[in-house]
């Protein structure tokens, strides 16, 4: 199998100096492979410099073909459209004017008339039907990422790079993805963390700190090995420890057992009852043996911090996420929300939600699901006063923090101590700090939510 994607000595580095990937070295083949890891360690990052989209702060990256990437996040321009997506904006006009007799010869020879078919059967093939000029701020979350992945397939990449292709996506949508990959034989690497997904890859690559590693098979495969390499590697790291205990306690007994011969020496010369020269004899035989015994534990006392020190690299240290929410005192009879026959939408005349009544009492904990375009975020847009409904009654009875998909809580010019300040203007200092415990980069994303919470999927 040819490699595909080969990274050597691999370095790069956020513009604050804090390291993201460093030395990396490995290789990609003909495969689909699925990328995984925890947040932070440099999935996306590795994407995008595959992509060409970063350049390496050190090392190289040699792709063999062309790759097409697939973005987590697919915002959209009010002015852009499913064309532009397709990079087929002056296609498509060129064609507008040749049916309306405005173009001219040289133009009609470069016309692509089977554009509009192939970019229907591309957006068909991801389950929309969707006009050319369709504009994207008027789409879900998930149908955007099905248009973005129609549009990476019409280019007709040798290499798919896709960076969570179905967190925005429902069932349907899901099942799309998994799909295709089933019946890719090119080169795919994946970022995920759909474990349904992950189960169809060729591979597993995990990045961490200690670099990356391929456990060949889907994800359950990958677990099962590194349950046990991780068991193993605690293991060694167990045994380790002990034999340097070991050798600390077996240092002190050899010193403390000096401690003793060097005293009663020192008891005998003050009594006198042997001759100097023989005291002087044993007080020699007793250092050079005492040197020797020094030097034999210094070389095992070293060989057991270096196994203990082989032994901990094998262990990535990772802090547990922990989060305290706390409670919201709402008493199980108190109304914290209800609609009244509520209708909604960006499209006054063709209204997404219509006539819903809905009333939440106490602490409950609601899933809103639905497929991709039913409404459920704007259903969330209207509850937090995002959205002015079209007609009907919003009543929020409770305090409400709102979550989105793109994390717009949070201002991305600051780090993640300057927004739990920006939030928290009265947190005292000691609690900015162990409330956001990162170092002070700028953001992409993060979390926050208390009282009434509303989740989407």
């Amino acid at each position: 199998m040819s490699d595909s994607v080969t990274l050597s000595g691999l370095t790069w580095a956020t513009p604050d100096g804090t390291a993201v990937l460093s030395g990396l070295a490995f290789s990609f083949g003909a495969e689909r492979a699925g990328l995984v890891g925890r947040n932070g360690s440099g999935k996306t990052t590795l994407l995008r410099l595959i992509a060409g989209e970063l350049a390496p702060g050190f090392g190289h990256v040699h792709v063999a073909g062309n790759s097409g990437l697939l973005r987590q996040e697919l915002l959209a321009d009010r002015s852009e459209t499913v064309a532009d997506l397709f990079d087929a904006r002056d296609a498509l006009e060129l064609l507008e004017r040749a049916e309306a007799g405005t173009a001219g010869l040289k133009e009609l020879g470069e016309a692509d008339w089977t554009l509009p078919a192939r970019m229907k059967s591309a957006l068909r093939r991801c389950g929309l039907a969707l006009a050319p000029w369709a504009p994207l701020s008027g789409l879900s979350g998930g149908q955007r990422t099905r248009a973005g992945l129609a549009a990476l397939l019409f280019a007709e990449p040798d290499i798919l790079l896709l960076d969570e292709p179905t967190n925005n996506l429902d069932r349907a949508g899901r099942a799309t993805v998994i799909d295709l990959l089933r019946n890719w034989r090119q080169a795919a690497i994946v970022v995920s963390h759909d474990r349904e997904l992950l189960e169809e890859m060729d591979a597993i690559v995990e990045l961490s700190t200690l670099g990356a590693r391929r456990y060949g098979g889907g994800y359950s495969a990958y677990r099962a090995m590194k349950a046990a390499e991780v068991e193993a590697a605690h293991l060694d790291l167990a045994h380790a420890e002990k034999a340097r205990a070991e050798q600390e306690r077996r240092a002190q007994q050899a010193a403390e057992r000096k401690a003793r011969r060097d005293s009663n020496g020192r008891k005998a010369r003050a009594k006198g009852d042997q001759p100097k020269i023989l005291m002087d004899a044993a007080q020699e035989r007793a250092e050079a043996s005492g040197g020797a015994g020094a030097r034999l534990r210094d070389v095992r006392r070293a060989a057991a911090e270096a196994k203990l020190s082989e032994a901990r690299e094998k262990v990535e240290i990772i802090e547990p996420l922990a989060m305290e929410i706390a409670l919201t005192g709402l008493p199980r009879s108190r109304t914290a929300l209800r609609l009244e026959e509520v209708s909604g939408g960006p499209d006054a005349e063709r209204p997404i939600i219509r006539d819903l009544s809905l009333s939440i009492t106490g602490p409950e904990r609601i899933a809103v699901t639905g497929p991709n375009g039913s409404g459920k975020t704007t259903l969330l847009d209207l509850i937090a006063g995002r959205r002015a409904p079209l007609s009907g009654a919003v009543r929020l009875e409770v305090a409400c923090a709102y979550l989105d998909q793109h994390v717009g809580l949070l201002a991305p010019e600051l780090s993640l101590r300057g927004n739990f300040k920006r939030l928290k203007p009265r947190a005292p200092s000691p609690i900015a700090r162990s409330g956001a415990r990162v170092s002070p980069r700028r953001l992409r994303s993060s979390s926050s939510s208390r009282q009434l919470c509303v989740l989407s999927r």
